[in-house]
């Protein structure tokens, strides 16, 4: 099924919400071990303790890379788990690049069985460091999430440059929608190529919702960062699909006890019900 037809499906069915995956060594839990086995405990866990409220993880590759090749294996492994509960999987990745290296990344994390469903890309290098990308979406059914108007407080000192009469960000969303058209869901008419827009910018969030109108947005920054569910209503489209918002420590981390998965549970279904009630 096309990425994003399987993504509101989904949703609907259950809530908008992602789950991060952000399996810090430093904030596990007090009964996990801080090593490989520790943390594909932990995300299972939370694959568990979420899998009936919430439709998507999204793994954060930095938290896996920094435990070395056993950590990559973990991640592989968190995925396929995930695709078990039947869990859409986002990898918080980030990738970029030109050329034959582009289209290793696209087809390390996009090629046909991957357990990955969709990749976080930065389009600094232009088309040709997102092509590869959107042609894996064409060819197997997976997504992207370009880097649009991010969550950080330091985003505007490049995203928010002025560039004649639009802000960098909202020249490239324009090329986000531009790129989306070539890769529209025969269900929904939402793109496989989505955008990554902060919940902490809720101005420049319902503006860009009508420059990228096919677009699904990855909305990070609810929660923890200081994003609220009145924050994230405009990033939806009229008929409350077309974006998945994302929480990443408000969650998993919710507890740091023995009661870890049922505070994670609660959390998800907390905030499941927030945005609910406010889109």
């Amino acid at each position: 099924m096309h990425f994003s037809d399987a993504l509101t499906t989904k949703s609907k069915s259950k809530s908008p919400i992602c789950v991060g995956l952000d399996p810090n060594l430093n904030k596990l839990p007090k009964r996990i071990s801080p090593d490989p086995a520790g943390v594909l405990e932990f995300c299972k866990g939370i694959i568990d303790s979420v899998a009936d409220v919430a439709p998507v993880i999204k793994p954060q590759l930095a938290y896996f890379e920094v435990m070395g090749w056993e950590g990559m294996k973990v991640f592989w492994e968190t995925c396929e788990y995930a695709k078990t509960k039947d869990l859409l999987v986002i990898a918080d990745g980030k990738r970029n690049d030109i050329g034959s290296t582009c289209d290793a990344y696209a087809e390390a994390y996009l090629h046909k069985e991957s357990p990955v469903d969709a990749l976080t890309v930065s389009p600094y290098l232009g088309s040709d460091g997102v092509r590869p990308f959107i042609e894996r979406c064409k060819e197997n059914n997976k997504g992207i999430f370009v880097l649009v108007k991010t969550s950080n407080p330091s985003s505007g000192e490049l995203q928010d440059l002025p560039t004649g009469d639009e802000a960098i960000h909202e020249h490239m969303a324009q090329l986000v929608e531009a790129w989306g058209t070539e890769v529209l869901g025969p269900e929904t008419s939402l793109s496989a190529v989505g955008a990554v827009v902060g919940a902490t910018y809720p101005e420049e969030l319902k503006y860009l919702r009508t420059l990228m109108p096919h677009c699904p947005f990855l909305i990070p920054g609810y929660g923890a960062q200081g994003g609220g569910a009145e924050d994230i209503k405009d990033g939806f489209i009229p008929d409350g699909t077309g974006a998945i918002v994302n929480s990443s420590r408000g969650i998993i981390f919710a507890s740091n006890g023995s009661d870890w998965k049922e505070a994670a549970k609660k959390a998800a279904e907390d905030m499941a019900e927030e945005i609910k009630i406010t889109i």
